[in-house]
């Protein structure tokens, strides 16, 4: 688990509910079946209403993604690129045919394909910048259905309060259940107001940040097999790739500054590691 997020959860619903409770509250006032069953009801429908199922299951499912650290460092992305250009300056490109099975990464195979196939190094790059922008665009689509999340849950969450004082106001002849009815009905505010400000809101970010280095890994892995293709030094590809780190995305170069040395890499096979993407 990312220790950030379980910090996060853990401070936001845990100093809410210490506050409530220090001011005499109970768990009991604020867990109502209605309340909920209107916002996360009234919010899914909503989001359904504007984006694409298939958007709306890929979006749940990316949850895994903010929760959980990401697979791959920078480094480690950096020494098997060096590890494939040293094979590549010693046996040849052709040589790197041998790697494709044991790399599980779909990008990174499919660029290591088309430099076996003796691509030109500015076709190369220019195909797979198409699909890395395709595949930015994509993803981002999943950080905006947390966006709409965050946008229609505190409306829907007033919809319910209102819903609530309207039935209380048909009661009013017993005043001595009105303000036990108001407090009921403005609980729905609260499950809008806080999923979207303690979940939807701040998963989105999260999950943009994410894509973000996911993103910046491919085009580190794209820049990388160009330069092999080109027959650029292990030893410079490796001091460029870590630079290219640090131009582009600095929270991730805490990474890329522990990359191992080239010569480090030669005796490690990374491939079979998880999917830098």
């Amino acid at each position: 688990m990312d220790k950030g997020t379980v910090a996060g959860i853990a401070l936001s619903v845990g100093g809410i509910t210490a506050g409530l409770l220090l001011e005499g509250g109970h768990l009991s006032q604020v867990l109502q079946p209605t309340a909920a069953l209107i916002v996360f009801g009234g919010t899914l429908g909503a989001v359904l209403l504007q984006h694409p199922l298939s958007t709306v299951i890929q979006a749940a499912a990316s949850l895994k993604i903010v929760a959980f650290e990401p697979q791959l460092r920078p480094s480690e992305v950096i020494s098997r690129l060096v590890m494939l250009a040293q094979k590549a300056r010693r046996d040849g490109i052709i040589s790197l045919d041998k790697e494709l099975e044991a790399i599980p990464d779909p990008f990174t195979r499919r660029a290591l394909m088309l430099a076996i196939d003796g691509t030109e190094p500015a076709e190369l790059r220019a195909m797979m910048q198409f699909e890395l922008d395709t595949t930015a665009d994509a993803e981002e689509d999943l950080s905006r259905v947390w966006d709409s999340c965050g946008g229609f849950a505190p409306t829907i969450g007033i919809i319910g309060a209102v819903l609530g004082l309207i039935q209380v106001m048909q009661h009013l002849d017993k005043i001595d259940e009105v303000g036990r009815g108001i407090a009921v009905a403005f609980v729905a505010t609260i499950y809008g107001v806080g999923f979207a400000n303690l979940a939807a809101l701040p998963i989105a970010g999260k999950l943009r940040h994410r894509m973000r280095d996911r993103q910046v890994l491919r085009e580190l892995t794209l820049e990388g097999i160009v330069s092999i293709l080109e027959g650029v030094n292990p030893r410079m590809l490796e001091a460029k790739l870590n630079g290219f780190i640090r131009e582009h995305e600095p929270t991730v170069a805490r990474g890329a500054a522990k990359s191992k040395p080239a010569k480090a890499a030669a005796g490690a096979n990374p491939l079979s590691k998880g999917d830098p993407s």
